[in-house]
């Protein structure tokens, strides 16, 4: 057993760090295509909202990455006051281009150009040819003018002009600082099976980015599936796509949600999730048996530490076979018994399903999915086969025209055996174990021995077709795009190579998966949790970081990722608490589940590779788990509130400082997460450290341990106390937040009756805001309630919505409120509790409804 964990392992590290040899192609782009002749405009016709120009090359092609592109078109259009539209396109409309049928972008409601919040302007430069500036409130925030327009079948370079400093976030799927290095910086977007390495391209793809720029943000989103790098160097951010179209959006901010809400606006707005996904969720790839893991369902129990859902991996399958059950190690007859007594405690259940299918005459799902022709296919029109953990697989293609009967009856046959509580979609960019259709030519039903249990293959040769190999490389970790995954070449059902429409592979799963769950489940809110994304994903989907390492570098890049989840639009995001591969120690998960606990998604996962790591298992980690995850709990309605405002309007749940406060001190700030606008959190991220160090912006911020602790920050770095079990949460003077009483499921923490936690700013005043409906159907009431304080007065004020809230507020905290002996209702003495001591008074005993306006008068001794 141990030789084979070793083999593993090894495995794990090849596939980690295994790096094929980049060719020559990989010359700088810019230095490449600068001999380049760029476009001429002509016909330029300005429209009421916006403008249309041919463009013709300005000289003799250069042709250095493919063939030039001769005629083009671009079609300007200010769809809303804050979103411009520029598409530079092929005028033979040869170049694929993502359709309204895979993608629906919403187009706003144009107006008048003149009363636009953009400018757009277009020049031409006698070396470089045209160019074009979008212009905000008389500040250039995308340049091109200076910089040539390069437009082949297979190369698209197009160039804007930066701060040397610039400050752009987003971009991605990429492992990395939140503030972009702006000096020399590639990031890469092609869909890959990897483990989250530092800086390297990953599971999903998002050209979105945010700019900061003279205390201002605004945004830029290119709308194409094909694989890119964007460079950031020299003054300078330039994209270079592999094939498609330019076909950009600008979003005039000026602030950081507006940005998003502006972006979200376009691609989609986040799903709406069921309350209890907000819980804790548990996993480790390698369980044994359902037996096992029952005892790890009771360990929680026994332990004190919540758990909202228990989630097993692929070991489920029968022999990693979709929609089957082991039949010794979990069947399904105890698979039904653990979802009945979940259910009884109020808890979930989620398991793990991957796009592959087995090659086998005697398996249901590939038997149909060859009856109804919904797998991809070579370019020969054989099947393509690749390898999973099954043995050889087929892949569903999502573009044939029978896949959504197909996926949605094979999922429906298995929810009808086990309705489970959400779905986990993994292995979906598309992942294969091996290069090529690998197993065409096998006997059907083949299982061959998985990569780590056999010694490496020599790489194929490499082929002159330039969609295997482009002529441009991107950065991506090999130099052939089809290393373990779909081949390039492989055609879908459309006709369309696998080359244009890999980065869509995962979305088109999500959005068949979620659609399936609509209709299986009417009315009740799905939920899916994917490892491969693409810009809209987050109206369909949730999302989790992938593979990460059981380090200290990974835990810190987890809050970067989430950040950068929050602008693509997909707020329900967390990483794998403690690490995924690798051992974690005891200290490490201690912190890891301190900040983990603040991830919107918050699940505890690891391998096989490594020891167990359920935070039970060492009583330190065990008690930070308890501390922090209480923490969570309290704040359930305030985190549900503010996923409500993603839902309506884009924002981000977990956010950065400098979303809140634009100024420089804050600009590379991703060692701090503010949850909403009202909670910071500052964990420790290195090891062995007792303290930390935390910047404050101005205001007044209190403890959530000691409230009697209260900083008066001016924009400076305060040194805090952190021993091993405790994370500082400090609470925004100015905000009113609302709680519960924490208990071990969210279904029971609903129960509870209400506080509401008010924080004065020095002017003694504080708003907020709660949401509430029923977290389970989409047509449900709702109910918004706004709260506002101010010289020693509550006032609750109903905004929206009849949703019945039958547990009233029954309790206030209130920080920065002294001296207080009598408290009124509407004008009417209250019974109550009161507890006043410094600038903290607590008063209990209240029963007031939210269900209507009232007014909450404190009489105190001046």
């Amino acid at each position: 057993m141990r030789q084979k964990i070793r083999r593993i392992i090894s495995a794990v590290i090849f596939f980690a760090t295994a790096v094929f040899t980049i060719c020559a192609k990989l010359t700088v782009a810019s230095g490449a295509t600068a001999s380049c002749p760029g476009y001429k405009a002509y016909h330029v016709v300005e429209t009421s909202n916006g403008l249309q120009a041919s463009l013709v090359l300005n000289g003799a092609p250069c042709n250095v990455f493919g063939q030039d592109i001769s005629e083009l078109m671009i079609d300007v259009s200010f769809d809303t006051d804050s979103r411009l539209h520029v598409h530079i396109s092929d005028t033979a409309k040869a170049q694929y281009q993502i359709p309204p049928s895979v993608i629906s972008l919403r187009k706003g409601q144009p107006g008048n150009r003149d009363n636009k919040n953009m400018e757009f302007i277009h020049t031409h430069n006698e070396t470089t040819g045209f160019g074009f500036k979008v212009v905000r409130d008389n500040e250039v925030i995308f340049d091109t003018i200076g910089h040539v327009l390069v437009f082949e079948d297979q190369y698209l370079e197009l160039t804007s002009s930066v701060p040397n400093d610039a400050n752009i976030y987003g971009l991605g799927e990429t492992p990395g600082w939140f503030r972009r290095n702006p000096y020399n910086t590639t990031i890469t977007l092609w869909n890959r099976d990897t483990p989250a390495l530092f800086e390297e391209n990953g599971y999903g793809s998002h050209a979105v980015y945010m700019e900061l720029r003279n205390s201002k943000f605004h945004g830029c989103y290119l709308h194409n599936s094909h694989g890119m790098d964007v460079v950031l160097s020299d003054g300078s951010l330039q994209y270079r796509v592999i094939g498609g179209t330019l076909d950009l959006y600008f979003f005039a901010g000026p602030t950081a949600l507006d940005v998003v809400d502006q972006y979200t606006q376009l691609i989609g707005r986040p799903n709406r999730i069921p309350y209890w996904a907000l819980g804790f969720h548990n996993c480790r790839f390698g369980y044994k048996s359902v037996y096992e893991v029952n005892q790890v369902i009771a360990n929680y129990s026994a332990a004190h530490i919540p758990l909202e859902a228990a989630w097993t991996d692929i070991e489920y399958m029968e022999k990693y076979r979709d929609f089957t059950f082991d039949p010794q190690n979990f069947p399904l007859e105890e698979m039904q018994k653990q979802l009945e007594f979940l259910h009884k405690r109020g808890q979930k259940m989620v398991l793990i399903i991957d796009p592959a299918i087995h090659v086998n005459n005697e398996y249901g799902p590939y038997i149909r999915g060859q009856e109804q022709d919904v797998f991809v296919r070579n370019a020969d029109g054989s099947e393509f086969i690749g390898q999973v953990w099954p043995g050889y697989t087929a892949f569903p293609d999502w573009f044939a025209s029978n896949v959504s009967r197909w996926w949605s009856g094979e999922l429906r046959r298995y929810f009808d055996q086990l309705p489970i509580d959400g779905m986990w979609i993994d292995m979906n960019e598309a992942a294969s174990f091996c290069t090529g259709s690998c197993g065409s030519g096998k006997p059907v039903g083949t299982v061959p021995p998985l990569p780590w249990e056999k010694s490496p293959e020599p790489h194929r040769p490499l082929s002159n077709n330039t969609f295997l190999v482009p002529p441009y490389a991107i950065h991506s970790r090999y130099i052939e795009l089809s290393k373990m995954t779909l081949e390039t070449t492989a055609v879908h059902a459309n006709g369309i190579i696998d080359y244009h429409v890999h980065n869509l592979y995962g979305y088109m799963e999500s959005k068949l998966t979620y659609e399936f769950l609509r209709n299986y489940r009417p009315n009740i809110r799905p939920f899916v949790l994917s490892r491969s994304t693409f810009a809209g994903s987050g109206a369909f989907i949730s999302h989790w970081t992938g593979d990460n390492a059981a380090t200290w570098q990974d835990m810190h890049l987890s809050i970067a990722s989430m950040f950068e989840f929050g602008i693509f639009g997909i707020p329900m995001v967390g990483s794998d608490i403690c690490g995924f591969y690798q051992n974690a120690t005891e200290e490490l998960c201690a912190r890891w589940i301190e900040l983990g606990a603040f991830y919107p998604f918050s699940r505890s996962h690891n391998s096989l590779f490594a020891y167990p790591q359920e935070p039970y298992r060492w009583e330190s980690v065990a008690e930070a788990a308890r501390r922090a995850l209480g923490i969570r709990y309290t704040l359930l309605p305030y985190i549900y509130s503010c996923y409500q405002d993603a839902v309506e309007r884009g924002w981000p749940v977990v956010r950065p400082l400098v979303f809140e406060y634009s100024h420089a001190k804050v600009a590379d700030n991703d060692r701090q997460l503010l949850v909403g606008d009202s909670i910071l959190v500052s964990p420790v991220l290195s090891a062995g450290a007792r303290t930390v160090k935390a910047f404050f912006p101005a205001g007044l911020w209190y403890s959530w341990h000691d409230s009697h602790s209260v900083i008066e920050a001016i924009n400076d770095v305060v040194t805090l106390d952190a021993p091993l079990e405790h994370i500082n949460v400090h609470i925004r003077g100015g905000r009113i937040v609302p709680a519960q009483h924490p208990e071990m499921t969210t279904e029971q923490v609903r129960q509870n009756d209400y506080e509401l936690l008010v924080a004065t700013d020095s002017n003694g005043a504080a708003i907020g805001q709660l949401y509430i409906d029923d977290g389970q159907t989409l047509d449900t009431l709702h109910r918004w309630v706004d709260f506002t304080f101010h010289k020693r007065t509550l006032w609750i004020r109903q905004r929206s919505g009849q949703f019945a809230i039958n547990h009233p507020l029954s309790k206030l905290v209130l920080l920065g409120v002294s001296g207080v002996y009598k408290a009124l209702v509407n004008g009417e003495y209250v019974q109550c509790t009161i507890s006043s001591i410094g600038n903290h008074t607590e008063i209990a005993g209240l029963n007031i409804s939210l269900e209507k306006d009232s007014k909450l008068t404190l009489e105190a001794i001046h």
